[in-house]
């Protein structure tokens, strides 16, 4: 498709390894190697707990998220010295905050897009991340994660904008199929070099910043 045939409206950004270090996926792997667990299958028996018992999704608080993981994987840890790993772990990516603004001009609209917690709120407070997006879609605040079609299609919807009008830019690769099989458009994020490229092909005027602390 040539860049004149795009029309994206409002750009879609996640924010666990796309903004930030994935503070969840490393922070759970080093409370597995605390509690002599194997690092990968403790991510995935906590990631399924977040899920399924309703954190994700804001049915149920941290503490209901930190008793069924204790409850689980037989550890006696509290939720003061779990937490501290998750959220030390969020290392925020300053130039990808001034990628958000350089995208968002008059004709493009930008979108935080995100299975999250309570955890984002926090991280804003300390970081001003909100203040780059026109709208945030955190899945803890939405009722629906990024698992159901139906939180793409709601953001379109919030947003006013076509699928088809839409960009959404996530490190998972079963999320950005999600978005495409509703009709967005999609980039998966691997590294910054290969975003600016990507982008690049979708918003052609926008330049953006080099990889670094530049906020």
């Amino acid at each position: 498709m040539a860049i004149a045939d795009y029309d994206i409206q409002v750009v879609f950004f996640d924010f666990s390894g796309v903004l930030a270090e994935e503070g969840f996926v490393q922070g759970l792997k080093e409370i597995g190697r605390q509690h002599g667990k194997e690092p990968d299958a403790f991510l995935r028996e906590a990631t399924e707990i977040c899920y399924n018992n309703g954190y994700a999704d804001g049915r149920v608080d941290e503490h209901a998220f930190w008793q069924d993981v204790r409850e689980s994987a037989a550890i006696a840890t509290g939720d003061a010295d779990l937490r501290r790993e998750i959220l030390s772990r969020f290392v925020i990516r300053p130039w990808m905050l001034q990628a958000v603004s350089r995208v968002r001009t008059g004709a493009t609209r930008t979108a935080l897009l995100s299975d999250h917690t309570n955890w984002l709120d926090e991280l804003d407070a300390a970081h001003g991340i909100y203040r780059h997006f026109d709208r945030v879609f955190n899945s803890f605040r939405e009722g629906m994660t990024k698992r159901s079609l139906d939180f793409f299609r709601h953001a379109c919807d919030v947003m006013q904008v076509a699928p088809q009008n839409a960009l959404f830019i996530d490190d998972n690769p079963a999320n950005t199929g999600r978005a495409e099989s509703i009709g967005m458009h999609a980039v998966l994020y691997t590294a910054y070099p290969s975003l600016v490229t990507d982008l690049k092909r979708y918003l052609p005027a926008v330049v953006l910043p080099p990889e670094g602390n530049v906020c």
